[in-house]
């Protein structure tokens, strides 16, 4: 490959980081993945250690070019997507962190949030941001950090300080020091962006307390962030994405209407609703899909806290399986007249609940229930989550659609999980041929922006199903499963 071609797609994760180089035609041809450790100092605590972070991206970004027999020079630019909502404040001028990244499934500013709500505060969070008022978000979490590191609001609001999600601590790592932004999805995350005005909202900054001086810049998804020149020579930055509109990227939902699921560590799934801002009466979430050429494209959005980490914790918490792979085996062999529910509240429950307080239930045990019927509760618990999304969803978007339900992440490798979801959900499944959706948004925007890919529309005529699943459950049972779940999940809340 002699012609500047490339695309490098930077895709780090909770659990791992991960970089992928494409072609120009759209196509992996090299990867490499690092998983890092986790950490829990307390309970409903998540941590990661942003050197963690930024030591095992740079390495996953060498290792992929390295397998691919690949040369810098081929590289025309770089996509970044990332984990959101997670924050992390680091020193200016030595680029050290002052705290552990606060990972977005932290639960710690619970307290500080119902505070907050039973002071009235959250419908004007709600209308300036389209967002709840929830832990999950990083607001909280920046206060937090500012609470309780000795001297660092002071050192905040004297400008020595920086705040960032993931893909800004990485852009400032990438470049060196010398660039601060984000972009506007990374933005829309943190309770401190304004989705109508498209900037920093001042009022929400003092409620908050934390100062405008620690906050980065904000440009659209594809922008020219800056360049690095850490392999060996200048490569510019060119897209910036939160994982879950850089998969709805990849996914080319690009319509309104258009729905994506993303099963990762969470599950979240995203409709775009064009250039209207839908405000949602059933506890969605109202975030921006993206943004490109200073046209905003809005979404809603509900997200599953606990998803593919379900899976990890049959693995690493209950040790009854070694790899992911085994549970479609297991849900296979389960005792149909066992009526298990996993309501997996491991740090509370997302959309369209919020309930930070409640805690994961395994409901319906016998002395008949074992390994299979509990592996098979678990990937239920997805699909009966999702159901309470798209619920939610359709009840907000009053927009007729005709649209399968676009899937992607690892648990869409599952088989089993995806015949459940279409016949819990009652609608077609559509999983793509490039199953790597996320990268390949970033890497979209990036390559995009350099003007080696295609437009919106091309990109979306390339498009591919892979594997699709349609309803077969009898719709007795089918019904009489979802009024079991609900009823456990009733519990949980009550409990």
């Amino acid at each position: 490959m002699n012609s500047k071609n490339l695309i490098l797609a930077i895709d780090q994760g909770t659990t791992s980081s991960r970089a992928i180089v494409f072609d120009s035609d759209c196509n992996p041809i090299a990867q490499d993945q690092i998983e890092f450790s986790q950490h829990y100092p307390s309970s409903g605590w998540v941590e990661h250690n942003p050197i963690d972070i930024w030591e095992t991206t740079l390495k996953t970004c060498k290792n992929a070019i390295k397998k691919g027999g690949l040369i810098p020079q081929n590289i025309a630019g770089i996509g970044i997507t990332n984990q959101r909502e997670t924050t992390l404040i680091w020193d200016r001028r030595t680029g050290l962190p002052i705290y552990n990244a606060i990972v977005w499934q932290d639960r710690r500013t619970a307290e500080s949030c119902k505070k907050l709500k039973e002071c009235g505060w959250e419908p004007l969070i709600r209308e300036k941001t389209g967002l709840l008022l929830d832990p999950y978000f990083s607001a909280t979490k920046i206060s937090w950090i500012l609470d309780h590191v000795e001297g660092s609001r002071t050192r905040a609001i004297a400008g020595e300080l920086a705040f960032g999600t993931v893909d800004c601590w990485l852009l400032w790592n990438l470049t060196q020091g010398a660039e601060h932004s984000t972009d506007s999805t990374n933005a829309s995350r943190t309770l401190l962006y304004n989705i109508s005005t498209n900037d920093w909202d001042d009022e929400l900054l003092v409620l908050f307390d934390i100062p405008k001086s620690l906050l980065p810049s904000i440009n659209d998804c594809g922008a020219l962030f800056g360049t690095t020149a850490l392999f060996g020579i200048d490569i510019p930055i060119l897209g910036i994405a939160g994982d879950q509109h850089a998969a709805a990227i990849g996914q080319a939902c690009f319509e309104e209407g258009m729905v994506k699921s993303t099963y990762g560590t969470g599950c979240f799934a995203l409709l775009n609703t064009g250039a209207q801002r839908v405000v949602s009466e059933n506890r969605l979430l109202t975030t921006i899909a993206y943004r490109l050429d200073g046209q905003t494209t809005y979404a809603l959005e509900g997200s599953i806290f606990i998803a593919g980490a379900a899976v990890q914790w049959l693995r690493d918490g209950l040790g009854i399986i070694e790899s992911a792979s085994e549970t479609d085996e297991l849900a296979e062999l389960a005792n149909i007249s066992e009526e298990v529910y996993l309501v997996p509240a491991f740090t509370g429950l997302g959309a369209p609940w919020w309930d930070a307080e409640a805690r994961g239930a395994l409901l319906g045990l016998t002395r008949d229930t074992g390994a299979s019927e509990i592996a098979k509760a678990t990937l239920e618990s997805v699909c009966y989550q999702t159901l309470d999304l798209l619920s939610a969803m359709q009840a907000d978007w009053q927009e007729s659609r005709d649209f399968a339900l676009r899937v992607d992440g690892g648990m869409s490798a599952s088989n089993w999980t995806m015949q459940c979801l279409a016949d819990i959900l009652q609608t077609k499944i559509e999983c793509p041929s490039n199953t790597e959706t996320t990268a390949l948004g970033a890497a979209w925007l990036a390559g995009n922006y350099a003007g080696i890919w295609p437009n919106q529309e091309e990109f979306s005529n390339r498009w591919n199903v892979e594997k699709s699943f349609e309803p077969r459950m009898d719709k007795v049972l089918r019904n009489q499963k979802v009024k079991g779940w609900r009823r456990a999940v009733q519990r949980v809340l009550e409990a």
